[in-house]
């Protein structure tokens, strides 16, 4: 049994010390650089703790950053020169990260799509959107179903003008990608632009990234038993860009499936050619990660979609994005995967890590950008999923291991406080993106 007991975070606070974490962050540098050796990475982490409890006085407790040298040292040591490479860059970046942090309003991201953003907030305030005062204003007036109806309205224009790019360079366009953070509502819209093209004579082949997972035991687990499924490197991507490119030379390929029951993939299970013609349909969170798609140009269209909500809360700050994709998780999560919110709120830091560097910054390379936000979707969770935020608050709020699940969620309940409910999610249309989180979707 290992001797250190406790470390110490960069908050001040005095926590656990696991050896899974110093495993997890070992193997976790491992796969980013094509490694899957677990049993190496708990060899490695042996060696760390060791060179801890040496290095340690009694009853001294490390510091966060004294494990973090422990294991670049190692890992140089013990020959892992790419590995320890990856961690080190990681590390700093997170730190430079922690650096530059800046209060919201100060902050202006690159990777916003500014004009984009600047047309929603117009509609906003046209449409007496842009504030959750405004909102519960028109849900109180009886207006919901006129709220729907705009929302919708102005999805569709979306969907349309994509259409309308896709069809006009329909000679030239062999492989279409929908991209985006999780739950921002790719699936639908990826069904009804193909719907849409389909009518036109387009014909569209989806190819399932979900199938080229790694098996789920390949994946770094942290000290709850949670995997970190939410990176490319959970994709094999070598082999997706193998196919893409052999698929676009009119070659065969053998599809690989994965079984999400038992976490475990399947190699060259089904045959696929493109007929002349096909254009290859992607949608996946990675859709624009660089590696995906490498050495394919011209003959590609790029779309990202996010729900770039313009409204601010009674404190006069906009409603974050990402918080709205995380209650829409949490109600497609409880309904598709079995999982109960609080899973989804706990896993979400893993989620947001990712976005924030193999998703986001690749947005500004997209064709056309696609908002998926609904006003009237915030009293619906309200109903839903006001009673779990009110209790993780409480749960979560002094513990130092679930930081970021008690900050959102204390952000989120403050919000949904100050919104007025609606119940009946009957209002919703059967081929409303919203149906792809709260079920009975339905795209004639």
């Amino acid at each position: 049994m290992a001797k250190i007991k406790y470390v110490i975070k960069r908050n001040g606070a005095t926590v656990a010390f696991l050896r899974s974490r110093v495993v997890n962050a070992i193997f976790r540098a491992a796969v980013s650089v094509g490694g899957r050796d677990k049993k190496t990475a708990e060899k490695l982490a042996d060696l760390v703790v060791a060179t801890l409890e040496k290095e340690c006085q009694p009853k001294q407790y490390p510091h966060v950053e004294d494990v973090q040298d422990i294991v670049e040292k190692t890992l140089i040591e013990a020959g892992h020169a790419k590995v320890a490479k990856h961690y080190i860059l990681y590390r700093e970046e997170r730190t430079q990260r922690r650096q530059k942090q800046k209060p919201l309003s100060e902050q202006r991201s690159e990777y916003i799509p500014w004009a984009k953003m600047w047309r929603t907030l117009d509609w906003s305030v046209e449409h007496e959107l842009n504030t959750v005062q405004k909102l519960n204003q028109r849900v109180e007036n009886g207006e919901i179903k006129e709220v729907v109806a705009e929302s919708e309205a102005a999805y569709a224009e979306d969907i349309a003008s994509v259409s309308a790019l896709l069809e006009e360079r329909k000679d030239e366009v062999r492989l279409a990608i929908v991209a985006g953070p999780s739950s921002s509502g790719k699936t639908t819209t990826t069904n009804k632009v193909a719907h849409h093209l389909g009518k036109t004579g387009m014909q569209f082949v989806e190819l399932n990234l979900d199938n080229y997972y790694f098996d789920l035991e390949m994946h770094p687990k942290d000290e709850f038993g949670d995997y970190d499924f939410e990176t490319p490197q959970a994709l094999n991507i070598e082999l997706i860009n193998q196919h893409l490119h052999q698929l676009l030379k009119g070659e065969e390929v053998l599809l690989p499936f994965y079984d999400f029951k038992t976490g475990k993939g399947h190699p060259d299970q089904t045959p696929l050619r493109l007929n002349k013609g096909d254009i290859i349909l992607i949608d996946s969170l990675y859709g624009l990660y660089p590696p995906l798609t490498d050495g394919i140009t011209d003959s590609k269209v790029r779309l990202y979609i996010e729900p770039l909500l313009q409204i601010k809360n009674d404190e006069g700050k906009f409603v974050r994005w990402t918080d709205i994709r995380l209650m829409r998780r949490m109600l497609r999560d409880a309904m598709h995967r079995a999982y109960d919110y609080e899973k989804t709120l706990t896993h979400w830091h893993y989620v947001r890590s990712s976005e924030m560097r193999n998703i986001i910054p690749n947005s500004g390379t997209a064709d056309f950008i696609i908002n998926s936000a609904m006003p009237y979707e915030l009293p619906l969770y309200k109903s839903k999923l006001m009673d779990g935020f009110t209790e993780w608050v409480e749960k979560y709020k002094d513990d130092p291991l679930r930081l970021d699940a008690f900050q959102r969620a204390e952000r989120i309940f403050n919000l949904l406080q100050t919104i007025s409910p609606y119940p009946d999610d009957s209002i919703v249309p059967q081929d409303s993106v919203i149906r792809e989180f709260i079920g009975g979707l339905k795209i004639a």
